[in-house]
C-alpha cells in the first residue's frame, strides 16, 4: 500500500515539506527501485520519491543485499530524467558528495567517501546509493536513484554504521532531498570543487587495494573513475568494487 505513515507524515505532508511533485509511503516493498522503475515506465515526473519502512529485497551493486529493517534508516528511490550522458556517467558520484555533506550535520565525524557509492562514518558504512538507468532508442529515458541510510545501527550486520542517536528521519529526509535533486540537476563532469571536496573525504587515496586493480588508490578523475598505481603503471579502473589490501 503507497498511503503508510512515514514518523507521523503522510505522503501528501511530506510532498509539502520536500516540495517535490509526487511521494509515496509504502509499508513494505520488495526494493524501493522497482516501485521507482514502475512509476518511470508510467510517465511519472522527475522528481517521484518512494520511501518505504521497510524493504524485503532491498538492494546495492553488483547483485548485493542491503539490509532495511522497519524503523532502523530511510530506504529511498528517487525518479530523476537526466538529458546530459556524462552527468549521468558520474551522477553516483555527484550524489555521494552531495551526500556525504548533507549527513555531515547527523554524524558523530565527517563522512567519508569510498569509491564508488559507499558512505562511511569512522570505519563503518552509514550509506549505499545505486543508480539504475532505463534505455529507450539509444538516449537515458530516466534513472532510478536509491539510497540506503542506517539512521540506526542496524543489528547483525558487520562493519555497518549508523547516525548520530537522536537523528530524525524526517528531518534527514529534508537534508538529503535536495542533495539528490542538486546532484541530478548538474551537468557535464566533475568541477574542481566536486574533486577537491571528494579528495578532503576519500577514506582510499593513499591505501593499497586488491581489486579493481591491484595497487596504490591515487583518487578519482573527472569522469569519476578510480585512479590505481599500479606495478605497470596507472591505470583508469571505470567499474567494479573497490577493496583494499587488508580486506582481501
Amino acid at each position: 500500500m503507497a498511503d503508510a505513515i512515514f514518523d507521523g507524515c503522510g505522503a501528501d505532508e511530506l510532498r509539502a515539506l520536500l516540495d517535490l511533485p509526487r511521494v509515496e509511503v509504502h509499508d513494505s516493498v520488495t526494493s524501493t527501485l522497482d516501485v521507482a522503475h514502475a512509476l518511470g515506465e508510467s510517465g511519472a515526473p522527475a522528481g517521484a520519491l518512494v520511501i518505504a519502512e521497510r524493504q524485503t529485497a532491498g538492494r546495492g551493486r553488483e547483485g548485493r543485499r542491503w539490509t532495511s529493517a522497519a524503523g532502523s534508516g530511510i530506504w529511498l528511490a528517487m525518479l530523476e530524467r537526466p538529458t546530459d550522458a556524462v552527468a549521468t556517467e558520474v551522477l553516483a558520484i555527484r550524489l555521494g558528495i552531495g551526500a556525504a555533506r548533507a549527513l555531515d550535520h547527523f554524524a558523530e565525524s565527517p563522512v567519508r567517501l569510498k569509491w564508488p557509492n559507499d558512505l562511511f562514518v569512522a570505519t563503518g558504512k552509514v550509506c549505499g546509493i545505486l543508480v539504475e538507468s532505463r534505455w529507450r532508442d539509444q538516449r537515458i529515458e530516466w534513472v532510478a536513484v536509491g539510497i540506503g541510510i542506517n539512521v540506526r545501527l542496524p543489528p547483525d550486520v558487520p562493519h555497518a554504521g549508523a547516525l548520530r542517536a537522536g537523528a530524525s528521519r524526517v528531518t534527514v529526509l529534508e537534508a538529503v532531498v535536495p542533495a539528490i535533486r542538486g546532484a541530478a540537476a548538474a551537468r557535464g563532469a566533475l568541477k574542481e570543487a566536486e574533486l577537491s571536496e571528494y579528495a578532503q573525504r576519500d577514506m582510499a587515496r593513499g591505501r593499497a587495494c586488491r581489486l579493481p586493480a591491484p595497487g596504490v588508490v591515487q583518487g578519482i578523475d573527472a569522469r569519476g573513475s578510480l585512479l590505481v598505481a599500479t606495478a605497470v603503471g596507472d591505470v583508469t579502473c571505470r567499474s567494479g568494487s573497490l577493496v583494499f589490501e587488508e580486506d582481501a
